[in-house]
Order: structure tokens, then sequence, then C-alpha cells
């Protein structure tokens, strides 16, 4: 997210991507009057990037609802991690396959002498003595439990030990930790992760080190850390070093920018952009990708990029070709919710339970998913308490107990999560509706996923071939809906007689 930026860091697309309208026909659309019918070709033998997974934040709400009564936080541990089936044949949860957990830079110690006024936006020390850890790591062990493999650690700022004006927010424009720290920084790092393995019996997988460089984090809502691409490649290099020497296995992903345009060029945030190039390109004083423990991935953030749509997937496609000119390099979507006016679409403001945010939500996985070929795409918070358009589960703002709920927008990011496993890969899908957004995956069994957005306002038929030849009339799908009405329902519908509900997004399932 993670705070409101101001306005001149919120240009939806840069110049530099816009001339590709002239020139680029956003895939898996076609022009023209909308038929009768929508036609789906599939093609298994064109493939595109492999899942590694979908996940979600326990910032910041976690180490608060941790330590609510157990039917409740069982409940909500459920809905976000459960891959088993209610007796009606529904799903119970929608199985994210990654937890992202929060390694707090220790405002929650310093309480109100912290300078972030919101206790539910401070986070503690990782080695410390809060009593919130025990219910940040309750949700941790329910993940697991509930068969996630993937884990992530993340920092928004270094510990306040080692900050330069002992915050975990920074002074206006400048990084927050002088290079002379950065050892101090990954020791402690180090000591964290496996006190949380010795702890928890869980592996962490990766470590995010920076979180949004581009933003200033100087306004106190939350903690933060500018940094540039030479401080975090000489942090990087520090990090990389010290896990090797520890024999830490975890892998280093950089560099969770604030937006994708920061991925291809300096925009407004001059030594702070051009990531790819930076950290990737061996003849970049600030390269990186030689480093065994750096995670071939780059990550980036959904932020302000996201309206109208043709324009968000120009923008996406040249996030995809300047990774493809790099051998290996994968792309993630790290975090995203809904923030600021969207091009007047829709805002962040004033949390929506109902279809019309899950909707948006849908369409910038499949942005991502299709466009800019992500292997991983990851909510920002699993669990809110504002009024905002921020969290899969609502919970009330009461640290021992409160009133909880699910959202439309829970239920339409499992239309992916659940069924789109860690493993499939994405292969080609075209359809003859512009109003439709399709994505297709299949499993190394041959199992294909189909995900279907339909924001419009009426049902549409749709039939599915496997390149030029139909499905068979006899054949069963089977469909999980998201709508006003159901939450991934579950049907068996004939190949012939398969349809889109409005305003829905739909999961089609080809054994």
């Amino acid at each position: 997210m993670q705070q409101l930026i101001n306005k001149k860091n919120r240009d939806l697309v840069s110049k530099h991507v816009c001339f590709l309208l002239l020139f680029f026909v956003p895939f898996n659309r076609m022009a023209g009057q909308q038929p009768e019918h929508a036609v789906i070709v599939l093609d298994s033998t064109v493939r595109y990037q492999v899942i590694g997974h979908f996940g979600a934040s326990d910032a910041w709400a976690g180490q608060f609802a941790g330590g609510w009564p157990a039917a409740k936080k069982n409940t909500i541990a459920d809905w976000l991690f459960s891959t088993d089936t209610l007796l009606n044949g529904n799903p119970k949860g929608i199985g994210l396959s990654m937890w992202r957990y929060n390694l707090g830079a220790g405002s929650a110690e310093q309480g109100a002498k912290s300078g972030i006024p919101d206790e539910w936006r401070r986070a503690a020390l990782t080695l410390g003595q809060d009593p919130k850890l025990a219910a940040q790591n309750w949700f941790l062990q329910a993940a697991k439990q509930r068969g996630v493999q993937q884990f992530l650690a993340f920092y928004n700022s270094p510990p306040i030990q080692f900050t330069r004006n002992g915050k975990a927010y920074a002074p206006k424009g400048r990084s927050n930790i002088d290079s002379s720290k950065y050892q101090d920084f990954a020791d402690y790092t180090v000591a964290a992760i496996n006190h949380l393995e010795r702890a928890s019996g869980i592996k962490i997988d990766y470590l995010s080190p920076v979180n949004e460089p581009q933003w200033d984090w100087s306004d106190g809502t939350q903690e933060g850390c500018p940094y540039t691409n030479a401080e975090i490649s000489a942090l990087t290099k520090t990090f990389s070093k010290t896990f090797q020497e520890n024999q830490l296995n975890t892998q280093l992903v950089i560099t969770e920018a604030g937006q994708h345009t920061y991925l291809l060029h300096d925009g407004d945030k001059p030594g702070k952009g051009n990531q790819v190039n930076a950290f990737f390109d061996p003849a970049s004083p600030q390269f990186v990708g030689d480093l065994t423990n750096v995670s071939r991935t780059i990550a980036s953030h959904s932020y302000f990029t996201t309206s109208p749509l043709d324009t968000a997937l120009l923008l996406r496609k040249a996030v995809q070709r300047r990774i493809s000119d790099i051998n290996n390099l994968a792309f993630w979507q790290s975090e995203y919710c809904i923030l600021g006016d969207n091009a007047g679409e829709i805002r962040g403001e004033q949390k929506d339970l109902g279809m019309n945010a899950a909707l948006y939500l849908a369409k910038v996985v499949y942005q991502d998913l299709v466009a800019a070929n992500a292997s991983a795409w990851d909510w920002w918070t699993a669990l809110s308490a504002y009024d905002y358009k921020d969290g899969l589960v609502y919970i009330q703002k009461s640290e021992k107990d409160g009133a909880y709920s699910d959202s439309k927008m829970l239920w339409a990011m499992g239309n992916y999560s659940l069924f789109l496993r860690p493993g499939m890969q994405r292969i080609s899908a075209t359809v003859n509706n512009t109003d439709l957004c399709v994505s297709a995956f299949r499993s190394d069994k041959g199992k294909q996923v189909i995900v279907i957005v339909n924001p419009t306002k009426q049902a549409k038929a749709i039939a599915i071939k496997q390149q030029t030849t139909a499905l068979p009339k006899g054949t069963l799908l089977r469909t999980y809906t998201t709508n006003e009405t159901g939450n991934l329902h579950k049907n068996i519908a004939a190949a012939d007689e398969l349809k889109v509900p409005a305003e829905a997004v739909v999961s089609f399932i080809i054994d």
C-alpha cells in the first residue's frame, strides 16, 4: 500500500510507455460488435509463466486478531488458507499459497513516542518481548496447519536501533539507515529469521528487506524507509554475504517497487527507478543478479497503474518485455489493494464488501497475469480494521474480541488463488468478446482452469474450444461463481450450456 502518497507520485502511467498505444492491441480482446456467444479458444501448446503463489500479508491487524477467541480467528484463517470443501461442495476458503510476515521495526515498543499515532500501524521487533507477537505468530502457524508451504518475511523499515533518527519512519527524502549499519541490520535479520524458524518450525523461504523505496515515508502514518538503487544494491550485497556466512538459505527478493513504472524508468524519482536494468543487467553498477541467494524475481506493486484497462495493459506489456530481456528473471506483483481514484472508476476510500470492488480486484489480477506474465500475485493486508478497500477480511478495531466479516474481494481472489496452484502454467486463451477478461492455465496432469471476469450487467453465453475443436457436448465442467448471491458457488455445467452471470467472476475446471 502503504500510505496515501502525494498526488505527484500517483501518475497512472509514464509518458515513456504511452507511445505503445499506437502499436499494441491488447491480447485476448478483439474489437467490434459483441457476438451472441463468446467463443474462448484455448491452445495449451502456447505456454507462458509458471505460477509460483498467491498470497497476502499479516500487517497490521494480525497482531491483534491472532489473540481473539479461537472460534473467530479459526474462521478467519479458514477463509484465507483452507483448500477444504464444505458439505454443500463449496470451498471453505481461498487457499492462499503464500503468507507474508511483517518483521517489525520496533515502533510498537516505543508506543506514542514512536511518532506513529495509530497503534494498529505500529509493529513489534521480532526479537522483542511485545505480547502482540504471539498473536501475529498464531496466523503464521494457522497458515502452515492449513497447507500453506511458502513464507516470506518483509521489512517496512530497518529496526529502530539501526535508524538515523531512532524512529521507524524516515527524515524526508533520505534513507533512514546509514551504510555503517547495514551489517548490524543483516546480523539482526539472521537472528530474527532463525528465531522464527526455531519457534514455529516454519522455514522462511524469502526475505524482502526493502519496501516501496521510492516514497519518502516521512509523515509517520506507518513504518517505512526510502532507498536509492545504489543503497539497495549495497544493502543486498551485505545481506547476501551475511546469509551465506550463516548458512541461511532464505532467498532475497527485490525491489518491491512502489508502482510498476519504476521498473522501467526513474520518472520523478531520480536514482530510484529503471530497476529491472539497475539490478539485473550485468553492465549496471548496481548489478546483484549474480548473487546466488538473490531470487531470480523482481517484485513490484500495482498501485496507481490499474485504470483505464487498456492503458494498464500497455504498461504491463512493457514490463513483460523489459523483464523478458533478462534470462530466467520472473515478475511478482507482490502487493496491491485499491488506492487512489483510478481514473474515476473506483476510489480507495470506504470499504466495499460487495461485487463492485471484487470485480475491480479480479480485473487487476487479470492485468498482471496476462499482460505482465506475473508468476505471483499478492494482496496487501489480509485483515483490515479500516474504512478502506484494503482488506480481504474486515475486523472491528478491537484488541481482544470484535465483529468480523468476509468480503466479495476475498472470494473473487479465491477464483484465482484456490484453483491456480503453484506449478500450473498459463496457456493461450483468446476471446471474441471485449467485455470479458479471460485467462487460462494448465497443470502438468492436464487439468485446465479458465477464469472469466464479467463486469457487465448482462449474462454471457460462452463456448470453449481446444484450438479449433469445440468441447464435446457431453463434457461436464465444474464451475465456481462469485457474485452477489454466491461465494465460489459450485455447480456442474455441460459444455454446450456454459454461461457467465452478470457481474461475476467464474472459474471453469476441465479435468
